[in-house]
């Protein structure tokens, strides 16, 4: 897929928690086509402790508006630096990056779709894009209080939405794997991204009931273009870039013991 360098401007931040900030950006043509589950890389200006881009998952792409959201989780110096941004300034991004989610085979087929934290950031799009197919996908989404869930209510919009926290103060106690639904229902499907030790989990529980899985991994990204060779995983197939060969990879891929 071909990759852009553009100067896209920022049409709105959107304060969604403590340290989660929205980026609504936009170009001057039309936005390339982003598949779900790439990334994209940015240049943060004006943070003197900032040299090399940050890797930003694609949050939602809405076509209509021409519109490319990224959520930010501002919890460094480049990340602060671009939650401190504002309507009109500009960004500049390399896109998109990386190897996205499989999408369903059929409308028929069931997947659940599991997050946690800012992990759930690509999901999002993967929901909206396996509605447009007419796939309705189940969300299972984590987070440690209420006030760090993210996008429920958006995420609503294209399917069913099962919450956990761990402290119990929305939906059910626990982690995402503790929740009901894994117990009551059935998957063709399971794809995943947040924090490693909940992916391997999930993918411990997608193993041990014979269900095709993928995860999103979220290794340090330094140039997205497999050049730096930071962000290597140990894979069934030897030592891969995650940006270039992932960030999605099918679990039996990759060396985890589940």
């Amino acid at each position: 897929m071909k990759k852009y360098v553009l100067d896209l401007t920022v049409r709105a931040v959107e304060r969604v928690s403590d340290k989660h900030v929205l980026l609504r950006l936009t170009a001057d043509t039309a936005l390339p086509l982003m598949q779900p589950g790439q990334f994209v890389e940015v240049r943060v200006d004006h943070s003197p402790t900032t040299f090399l881009r940050r890797p930003i998952s694609i949050n939602f792409v809405d076509r209509d508006a021409n519109e490319l959201w990224l959520l930010v989780a501002a919890i460094g110096d480049g990340t602060r630096a671009m939650a401190s941004l504002h309507a009109g300034d500009r960004l500049n991004c390399v896109l998109p990056l990386g190897n996205g989610f499989t999408m369903p085979v059929s409308p028929s087929e069931r997947v659940l779709l599991v997050g946690g934290g800012v992990g759930v950031a690509p999901l999002l799009y993967m929901g909206a894009e396996m509605r447009r197919a007419g796939c309705e996908p189940t969300f299972l989404l984590g987070a440690r209080s209420a006030s760090d869930l993210l996008e429920v209510d958006l995420f609503g919009r294209y399917g069913r939405v099962f919450v956990t926290t761990e402290d119990g103060s929305a939906g059910e106690r626990g982690f995402v794997t503790d929740h009901s639904v894994l117990a009551s229902e059935s998957f063709d499907r399971v794809q995943t991204c947040g924090p490693k030790p909940m992916m391997v989990a999930v993918a411990r529980y997608a193993s041990a009931h014979g269900i095709d899985c993928e995860a999103s991994l979220e290794n340090m990204m330094a140039c997205g273009l497999g050049a730096c060779l930071c962000c290597v995983e140990k894979t069934t197939e030897g030592n891969l870039c995650v940006c270039k060969e992932g960030p999605v990879f099918n679990i039996k891929k990759l060396l985890w013991q589940i």
